[in-house]
């Protein structure tokens, strides 16, 4: 399955807050801030040599090598680093969504937060010479790609395509009712400029049965229905 195509294309991942304002409630100056960030930062694990340069958005998935739990293309512990993203902003919207629909499934007596979750949609340029498209029918063949709760297939491709020298791979999300086009980066190599190139704000409204989600940038607002493994679209 060494099937390799060139890649260039923007990718949209969520980020829950910001790190600055975080710890400018701790002090009372700039001066002391800059301290604070420069003590927190030589706590941090070391930052591979490849993603030295990057924005710490970006490389913060690969700085972090104890992983806390599995997820489609990374296991859990002391793993390679993987940069989620997705195409379109809407499907990360829901991708953050349904990872905290499962944080609150699996914690029941914890109340769901009767304000918006607030987040950043920043925006990468990634490309790349080796990416290979689990969407393509022939691929998409091969293995239960799209499993909803088994990430062990996901996670042994992802092992075979590093060690083929791949650095990208595109699926389709499994809790997007639109299917939209997920990424995930294998390696910092990949990302074609530093920094984020594009934000936008965008809100995350649980309720029991349903998510809301809105742009705040495009002024859009989207609703899904619950279902056992993934959002469905609401009656209009």
């Amino acid at each position: 399955m060494r099937r390799y195509s060139a890649y260039r294309h923007t990718i949209w991942r969520m980020i829950e807050g910001q790190y600055r304002p975080a710890t400018m409630k701790l002090v009372d100056s700039l001066s002391e801030q800059a301290l604070l960030e420069d003590i927190l930062e030589y706590s941090k694990p070391p930052v591979p040599a490849e993603c030295q340069q990057l924005d710490y958005q970006f490389k913060s998935p690969f700085r972090y090598g104890k992983y806390p739990h599995s997820s489609r293309f990374r296991r859990a512990g002391r793993t390679p680093g993987v940069y989620y993203g997705a195409e379109q902003s809407i499907t990360a919207a829901i991708e953050f969504a349904w990872s905290r629909v499962g944080f609150f499934r699996a914690s029941p007596n914890t109340p769901l937060p009767q304000n918006p979750i607030q987040l950043s949609a920043i925006l990468a340029d990634i490309g790349s010479d080796h990416m290979i498209d689990l969407t393509w029918p022939d691929i998409a063949a091969l293995g239960p790609w799209t499993d909803p709760d088994n990430y062990e297939p996901c996670c042994a491709l992802a092992d075979q395509i590093r060690n083929d020298g791949g650095q990208v791979i595109i699926y389709a999300s499994v809790r997007d009712p639109n299917a939209g086009r997920n990424v995930a980066v294998l390696t910092c190599a990949a990302f074609r400029q530093d920094t984020p190139i594009g934000l936008q704000t965008w809100q995350v409204i649980l309720r029991q049965d349903r998510v809301i989600l809105n742009n705040e940038s495009l002024r859009q607002t989207y609703e899904y229905l619950m279902g056992d493994t993934a959002f469905m679209a609401a009656a209009v």
